[in-house]
């Protein structure tokens, strides 16, 4: 028998169905206490469940639904109650006539970058709203984004399409919809319970299908496409645009060294431009200053050398100009930001970590300062001036290294901050920032900056983490190779700091 016309908790009429998914079915209906719109998802409950399980269903719907109802933010749906019909709970939110952004990817394919940025700003937005009220949205994905007749960007269902228990994962329904969206954690075998992080995860895999017309991970059934999620690459990207580093920051395999919020917020509105929520023209992202810097910042007190070698030294020692030696000298804190995707987020404290089990095509490189790292095979050692040591590929564009710096002070990510507009923008032709975060590194703070610029013939990429050991002594890894390349080199960079062994403790 059909719902329609039916009274719901004696005050809410349905008159229309407006949507419907594998969690239940949202209709318009009316408040007919205070003679308005609103809309209501009734829950459709597996028919397979026992009934214990009915129960947690039940009141982690409740809950959630509660928690939902406290976010107060103009892109989150607001949730006004959770009431009971005939046993089964329905969900009661504000009602806004609109099309969800996955309809929108159906009938027209991809986004133009800026419009997607738009979209995503919004998301962020609501992402962060939720996430400092301490909700997890759980089911980020384009369905789940309303694009408002009005122009108002809403994300919904928070709370709604959550697990019951572990075994939901397996349940018919509840993964079928959402399975592109799920961040590698969930899906690996021991997880714990997501975190904000896999909402963010979410988060990229939408603007990924919003500017590519296509899911990151193309696989031909869900079993290949989870394991596809958990450790394989996403096909590159070709129309992202200004997007390509929020992306990319986002679809990062561990969760710790995913791009936080604040930053994906910060990139997507230099993108869009927002302005009080409305759109003007799209713009690059910000250039930012350069790893070469050296020198006084513009407020007189001297700045540690982060990079010691000038751009002409380096470009006469590498074809194509490829930064990757810098050198720290005293003056200032500088470890730099967000460790491999690999990396390792935990390690011993007190006593030095046993070597690792090389990656095949590998071998170690122990360097007399007292640590060993993998080096690729084929590599050749080089001793640049100030006698940094750096292994360089065969076609002379990409290189590695580790080094021992020493500085004062413990906060790599605010010296790049200092120094990037004084020093590193100026310094450095075509630099661009592709994200800088703090992270951990074996269970210690760390720094991870990564990075464009320009070389002679073309452009290239870098990445940086700077920790510091037991003992306190500081490190650097760092890898930079052609930005058109970057998919292929970047594992070389994650299986350096994965393989890094210290000696003196990590």
């Amino acid at each position: 028998m059909s719902d329609l016309g039916r009274l719901v908790a004696g005050r809410y009429l349905l008159v229309e169905r407006v949507g419907s998914g594998g969690m239940g079915t949202v209709w318009r209906a009316e408040d007919r206490l205070l003679g308005r719109h609103v809309a209501v998802k009734k829950l459709h409950i597996p028919p397979h469940l026992h009934d214990d399980e009915v129960h947690t269903l039940y009141e982690r719907t409740r809950r959630e639904a509660r928690s939902a109802a406290r976010i107060a933010h103009p892109n989150v749906i607001v949730v006004h109650d959770v009431v009971d019909d005939e046993g089964l709970p329905c969900i009661v939110m504000e009602y806004i006539p609109s099309v969800t952004l996955g309809d929108v990817l159906k009938r027209q394919g991809a986004l133009p970058p800026a419009e997607a940025a738009r979209i995503g700003s919004a998301m962020a937005a609501a992402l962060r709203a939720a996430h400092d009220a301490g909700v997890l949205h759980r089911d980020v994905k384009p369905a789940n984004v309303l694009l408002g007749d009005d122009g108002r960007i809403v994300l919904t269902d928070f709370g709604i399409a959550m697990e019951a228990g572990t075994s939901s994962l397996t349940k018919p329904g509840e993964l079928i919809g959402s399975i592109h969206y799920l961040a590698p954690e969930r899906l690996r075998r021991g997880s714990t319970e997501p975190g904000p992080a896999c909402d963010l995860w979410a988060l990229g895999a939408t603007l990924y299908q919003a500017v590519e017309g296509r899911h990151p991970f193309r696989r031909d059934t869900p079993i290949e496409l989870a394991y596809a999620i958990v450790t394989d690459s996403y096909e590159p990207m070709r129309n992202a645009g200004g997007l390509t580093p929020v992306v990319e920051g986002l679809l990062v395999k561990e969760p710790e060294q995913r791009m936080d919020v604040h930053e994906v917020e910060r990139l997507l509105d230099e993108v869009t431009e927002t302005r009080t929520g409305l759109l003007t023209s799209p713009t690059r992202p910000e250039r930012t200053g350069d790893p070469a810097d050296t020198g006084r910042g513009g407020n007189g007190r001297s700045r540690r050398v982060l990079w010691s070698v000038a751009a002409a030294a380096l470009a006469a020692i590498v074809a194509g100009g490829a930064m990757w030696w810098p050198r720290e000298s005293a003056d200032r804190p500088s470890t730099q930001g967000r460790p491999a995707e690999n990396a390792s987020a935990s390690a011993s404290h007190s006593s030095p970590a046993p070597p690792p089990t090389l990656p095949v095509g590998y071998h170690l490189e122990k360097e007399d300062r007292g640590f060993s790292f993998p080096v690729r095979d084929g590599w050749t050692r080089k001793r640049m001036p100030g006698g940094e040591v750096v292994y360089i590929d065969p076609s002379g564009l990409v290189g590695v290294r580790v080094n021992v710096v020493h500085f004062a002070g413990s906060d790599p990510l605010q010296h790049w901050r200092d120094t990037e507009e004084d020093q590193t923008r100026r310094d450095n032709a075509g630099y661009e920032r592709v994200r800088m975060a703090a992270t951990t590194f074996r269970g210690r703070p760390a720094g991870y900056w990564e990075f464009t610029f320009d070389g002679r013939a073309r452009k290239f990429r870098a990445a940086e983490l700077a920790f510091a050991s037991a003992d306190g002594t500081q490190y650097v890894v760092y890898l930079s190779a052609p930005d058109a390349q970057w998919h292929q080199y970047r594992p070389v960079f994650d299986a350096t700091v994965n393989g890094v062994h210290l000696s003196k403790g990590s």
